[in-house]
């Protein structure tokens, strides 16, 4: 069974970090491409870094503040949010991508608030 399961959300204040994981089975971890994206109310469900075997890209909004990684081994992706802003707030939803396959997890929800 495919599956990708994030874990690592919360409740943090502005300024804070957080670690965020996605724990992939059923299908070649190595081989995809993965990415995070997230959704804020209202909002369209955007990019905010991914990582293939070539290169790493993130979105202007995250840049220098983010860090996407992943353990090959462990067929788990990463990211370390570091400065969370208020407009963080999303729901964060792990990808993987090959050709025209798309997976998708079902989410962690990341709240920054005072």
């Amino acid at each position: 069974q495919v599956q990708l399961v994030e874990s690592g959300g919360g409740l943090v204040q502005p300024g804070g970090s957080l670690r965020l994981s996605c724990v992939a089975s059923g299908f070649m971890f190595s081989a995809y491409a993965m990415g995070w994206y997230r959704q804020a109310p209202g909002k369209q469900r955007e990019l905010v870094a991914r990582i293939s075997s070539e290169n790493t890209n993130y979105a202007d909004s995250v840049k220098g503040r983010f860090a996407i990684s992943r353990d090959n081994a462990k067929n788990t992706l990463y990211l370390q949010m570091n400065s969370l802003k208020p407009e963080d707030t999303a729901l964060y939803y792990c990808n993987a991508y090959r050709g025209l396959t798309w997976l998708w997890g079902q989410g962690t929800q990341v709240t920054v608030s005072s």
